[in-house]
């Protein structure tokens, strides 16, 4: 039988930003050089997310609110 134990697992980081204030925040651990973690940033405004630097952006404004 095989056991696995936590040290046969690596940690995956995921850091998302909600938002304008969230987006900034994401946009911030980037500049600073956080590395090691995976940056989601989620915004109703498709120009921030344009200039965001995250990993993944997901535009939820156009279908929602049309943004």
């Amino acid at each position: 039988m095989d056991t696995a134990t936590p040290q046969n697992y690596l940690a995956v980081i995921k850091v998302v930003g909600i938002g304008g204030g969230g987006v900034n925040a994401v946009n911030r651990m980037i500049e600073v050089g956080l590395r090691g973690v995976e940056f989601i940033a989620i915004n109703t405004d498709a120009q921030a997310l344009l200039m965001s630097d995250a990993d993944v952006k997901l535009d939820v404004g156009r279908e929602l609110t049309r943004g």
